[in-house]
């Protein structure tokens, strides 16, 4: 029983992968009117503003291409690749390959594709990094315009949860770095995650809040970016790799050169992104 309940398990992975890898190629191979080639990257969905921005300006300069973004989390795109690595085609024909570049939320992901050889060594190009801002209701007048002039009046700060969220934790740490967390002892209005940062916000719950600088983008109409959190955190860093068996090296090389060219930084930065220092 139990050796057929596994074979069960692993036949339904099997099916799972498979799906994937056909909905991947359905997506990349629909045909764009007027382009003559295509550049895919694969990339995590909680990168998708910033990579339409980058991808747009792109294809205005480079009018013969077309770049198409499949979204995918993490571990599923995990999946595609080593599923794509795995097949015949990507064993026997280098460089045919339907991914030209990845794109995951965070280098973890780049550094386990690295280990499988999954994306090429000396390949990866960071682009941009989470910065965190203080953000407060766009209709309010007299609001603080620091975490230090917060810390002096009463109002309260809405932040997420440190225990359950990437964001929390990076909050507590500034604020401890920063020496601000025993001013505002008492007065941290914790969130489930951003959204609930946000909700609490607008709805007048605490005075400001603090979120990643692109999600107060997104949400520009209704927040305005009091100020930006420049240190006492460790940020996520976003990087951008060639995929191995890449069908134009060359390509890929320019979009990789152009995501850290002076143009790209200035499109990752009014998406509300930090840009982190390149080696030149």
């Amino acid at each position: 029983m139990r050796s057929a309940m596994k074979n069960i398990a692993c036949g339904l992975r099997a099916v799972k992968v498979a799906a994937g890898l056909l909905l991947f190629m359905l997506a990349i191979v629909r045909p764009v009117a007027g382009a003559t080639e295509a550049l895919v990257i694969a990339a995590s969905p909680s990168l998708q503003g910033v990579l339409e921005r980058l991808s747009n300006q792109f294809e205005a300069s480079h009018p013969d291409v077309r770049v198409k973004l499949y979204f995918d989390s993490g571990l599923d795109l995990r999946r595609t690749i080593a599923g794509m690595e795995n097949s015949m085609v990507g064993q026997y024909f280098i460089g045919t390959g339907p991914i030209h570049l990845v794109a995951p939320g965070g280098d973890e992901l780049i550094a386990r594709l690295q280990q499988k050889y999954y994306v090429l060594p000396d390949a990866k190009r960071p682009y941009a990094f989470d910065q965190l801002v203080l953000v407060v209701p766009e209709s309010l007048v007299e609001a603080p315009d620091s975490l230090e002039a917060l810390s002096r009046g009463t109002g309260r700060l809405a932040v997420a949860d440190p225990v359950q969220t990437r964001l929390g934790q990076q909050v507590r740490d500034a604020l401890r770095t920063l020496g601000l967390d025993t001013a505002l002892k008492g007065r941290l209005d914790v969130a489930t995650d951003s959204n609930g940062v946000v909700d609490h916000v607008l709805s007048g719950q605490a005075e400001a809040g603090i979120v990643y600088g692109h999600e107060a983008v997104r949400k520009q109409e209704r927040l305005r970016v009091a100020a930006t959190i420049g240190k006492g955190y460790t940020p996520t860093v976003h990087s951008m790799a060639m995929e191995r068996y890449c069908p134009n090296r060359r390509l890929c090389d320019e979009f990789l050169a152009y995501i850290q060219s002076a143009e790209g930084q200035d499109i990752v930065r009014q998406a509300g992104y930090g840009v982190p220092a390149v080696r030149r």
